[in-house]
């Protein structure tokens, strides 16, 4: 285990952020196909439930009392730029999947991750409605339900991407038949666990999704064996002053070679 500048070690926080996802999965399960209270923000965009807050409110509470060293980002909270002077915060998600979650649909998940240093080294993803739990902790193996992930990288067949019409439209004629286009799964960090677990091989991510969407799931994925890029292949920086990031590229190892190649043919052409 690695112990971390503040003297914790790394696989007690994920025993932290892991119990903390879970009492919120269950707070905003409460809430589930119940009709609760939406506003809309973003300039009406965006919708958050009674869910997110509450649910942001029991994991705000569990760890920054328990980590009052470490910063904070949170979609649901006022951001404050303090974080930007703390080597070591949690990003948080109450809700990833707010939508889904709104409609009544199970693919929703409490996204939490510790970040060091720009990079994450411990993450959760609690999805209650389909009691599953990804987690994951730097130099040490991605798991679901407890079970080890491990991109295998020898399965055959066309490449099974997530990514919306328009985009996948955009890829080379000649590449096109390589790819078997999967439909819209709402939830950013959920659609990511699903490389980490091999139901899809890939998917892109249109700009300006947020770190809160991203840090747990781009942890567990690197884990379990994949990648989580920028178009020039370069991994994502968190915790920097603006909190979106541009358009991304998530693949196992063997895939994403190969993807990076031919969007930047689509872009260029």
């Amino acid at each position: 285990m690695t112990p971390n500048v503040l003297g914790y070690e790394w696989q007690a926080d994920l025993d932290l952020v892991l119990r903390a996802s879970r009492e919120a999965g269950q707070v905003a399960l409460q809430y589930f196909r119940k009709d609760p209270q939406v506003w809309w923000k973003d300039g009406g965009h965006s919708p958050v439930s009674a869910a997110d807050y509450a649910a942001n409110e029991i994991l705000e509470g569990l760890l920054r009392s328990a980590r009052p060293d470490y910063g904070w980002l949170s979609e649901e909270t006022t951001d404050d730029e303090k974080r930007l002077s703390h080597e070591t915060l949690f990003i948080v998600d109450p809700i990833d999947g707010t939508r889904a979650f709104i409609g009544g649909k199970d693919t929703w998940c409490v996204s939490v991750a510790v970040v060091h240093k720009g990079r994450p080294v411990v993450a959760a993803l609690v999805a209650p409605a389909l009691a599953e739990e990804f987690t994951a902790v730097q130099d040490a193996q991605a798991t679901k339900n407890g079970a080890v992930l491990q991109i295998a990288g020898n399965r055959e067949g066309p490449i099974q991407l997530a990514a919306p019409e328009d985009v996948i439209g955009r890829l080379p004629a000649d590449f096109r038949p390589s790819v078997r286009r999967i439909p819209h799964v709402p939830s950013l960090a959920y659609r990511l666990a699903m490389v980490s677990d091999e139901r899809i091989d890939g998917t892109l991510v249109l700009p300006n999704s947020h770190d809160w969407d991203l840090a747990a799931a781009d942890l567990i994925l690197q884990q379990a064996g994949g990648q989580l890029v920028d178009m020039d292949g370069k991994p994502l920086i968190y915790n920097r002053a603006r909190v979106k990031q541009g358009a991304l590229c998530a693949a196992a190892n063997h895939v994403l070679p190969t993807l990076l190649v031919q969007l930047g043919r689509s872009r260029r052409g």
